[in-house]
């Protein structure tokens, strides 16, 4: 790696580690804590690439990013912030960052991502001006953020499609907040001034569907649960689309944003969802995951829902160390919307200022009518030292084929008095084979080798899976 890095951070660690490394891969390296200085080395002609924090206290670094390529238009810029929300994706990406990188981050994939930026320079590649960056105070009605690989790859593509005209297909559990991507999708794009409309299959009657095609025009239709419309429902959408797509109102038509289950492929091979209203509607589909997928944001998530709870006029409140470890525990079947109303609850109910983990399992313990009690019953204390209870609540001691049961009867048993949608066999391999590579793969620091012995299978077999089920490998070393 060749080339002069300007680092601005604020924390001296971070600016000594990264120096380190960069140094040692063969860059000369200048780090600041300010972003004056910064701005000061770029006016003068140093650097190559610039890597910066986003809150300096002299300034915020996204904010910087237009003076710095006013300065030097071909500067690659790489953002790294502890504020890990989707708006602070998108300002990085509007801003023409090179990359963004939540902390704490993995250093080996910075150093990559780095020596791509290097490269690049190098080899004299001049982009486009920079836009403006859009100030925002967005917050949604649940709040997108989190440290998690799973959310930062859906801020990462919704940052990149967010002002394209392609329609968005948005998957994922119930409660995990896909109405709020949703949102988000209007709320920071350039569609923000106009109409953002919500699409039932009411909505859908010969009597109401042109006051609805007018109400959503040059803005963003919302189309909730297209796989639960009727035939008729669905074709009149088809008809509505269509009209937009050829008819003089072409330049009028809203983008489209749907809404569906977490396999919406399963919709279209049941019957459920019309195979030719599925391709006009997932020109690119994002994947919204279940909390279970990522435990360590549950902790701040509850924070900033208790925060925003104080600031609706419930008492204000915090979470002790033992309640933050229980909820960090437990599944979460009912994802985002299941924590918001169990941080609201607590927030009435509890006795004092901090709620106790005592507070705390006898809330889980009413509210779950899916989880056994088993999974909440254990103090937090005893979980961290000697796990009673496994995240997903069965016995540390059940057999893995026990625990496999339970929840495939748990699957079948959500769906009531109908079977699951058709192609269940190759849906649940699929579902279990990428955890089971994931969690494989984090248990070996991203060691393929070692993966691959772990698993039994060979290493080629393992790289196939990988990219097969698209899963990003890197060497999983934390900087703090």
């Amino acid at each position: 790696m060749d080339g002069t890095v300007l680092i601005a951070d604020d924390d001296r660690t971070i600016r000594t580690v990264l120096t380190q490394a960069l140094t040692r891969a063969g860059c000369r390296v200048h780090a600041t804590g300010s972003l004056a200085q910064l701005l000061r080395w770029v006016e003068e002609g140093r650097g190559d690439l610039v890597i910066t924090d986003v809150m300096m206290p002299d300034g915020n670094g996204i904010d910087m990013i237009p003076a710095i390529r006013k300065a030097r238009p071909d500067l690659p810029v790489i953002v790294i912030s502890a504020q890990n929300t989707i708006v602070t994706a998108i300002r990085a990406t509007e801003a023409a960052a090179f990359d963004y990188l939540p902390k704490p981050f993995d250093l080996p994939d910075l150093m990559a991502r780095a020596g791509q930026a290097l490269s690049r320079r190098l080899r004299k590649s001049d982009p486009a001006p920079a836009p403006a960056v859009p100030e925002t105070g967005a917050d949604p009605a649940l709040p997108l953020i989190g440290h998690a690989p799973a959310m930062q790859n859906l801020f990462r593509m919704v940052a990149r499609v967010l002002n394209a005209d392609l329609p968005v297909m948005i998957a994922g559990e119930a409660g995990v907040g896909k109405t709020v991507v949703a949102r988000s999708f209007h709320d920071l794009s350039d569609r923000r001034e106009a109409g953002f409309v919500v699409l039932t299959s009411a909505d859908l009657s010969e009597e109401t569907i042109h006051g609805t095609a007018d109400r959503a025009q040059g803005g963003t239709l919302l189309i909730e649960d297209p796989a639960g419309f009727d035939a008729a429902a669905q074709a009149r959408l088809i008809g509505m689309i269509e009209a937009w797509e050829v008819g003089p109102g072409r330049n009028l038509m809203p983008r489209l944003i749907s809404t569906t289950g977490p396999d919406p492929q399963a919709d279209v091979a049941s019957g459920r969802l019309r195979a030719d209203l599925y391709y006009r509607l997932a020109g690119v589909t994002v994947t919204v995951p279940p909390l279970r997928a990522r435990l360590d944001d549950i902790p701040p998530l509850a924070r900033h829902l208790l925060a925003r709870a104080a600031a609706q006029g419930l008492p204000l409140r915090t979470l002790s160390e033992g309640a933050a470890a229980l909820i960090r525990a437990y599944p979460f079947p009912g994802n985002v919307r299941e924590l918001e109303n169990l941080m609201r609850r607590l927030a009435l109910t509890a006795a004092a200022a901090e709620i106790t983990e005592a507070e705390t399992r006898a809330a889980l313990a009413e509210s779950s009518p899916i989880v056994p009690p088993a999974a909440v019953a254990a103090p937090a204390a005893a979980m961290a030292a000697s796990p009673a209870v496994t995240p997903l609540g069965e016995p540390a001691n059940m057999r893995l084929a026990q625990s496999v049961e339970m929840h495939l009867q748990r699957y079948f048993d959500l769906h009531g008095d109908d079977l699951p949608p058709p192609g269940l066999y190759d849906r649940i391999l699929r579902e279990i084979e990428k955890p089971l590579l994931e969690i494989a793969l984090d248990a070996t620091g991203g060691n393929q080798l070692r993966c691959a012995d772990l698993l039994g299978i060979n290493r080629n077999t393992l790289r196939k899976k990988l990219t097969d089920l698209n899963i990003e490998v890197t060497r999983r070393r934390k900087l703090m």
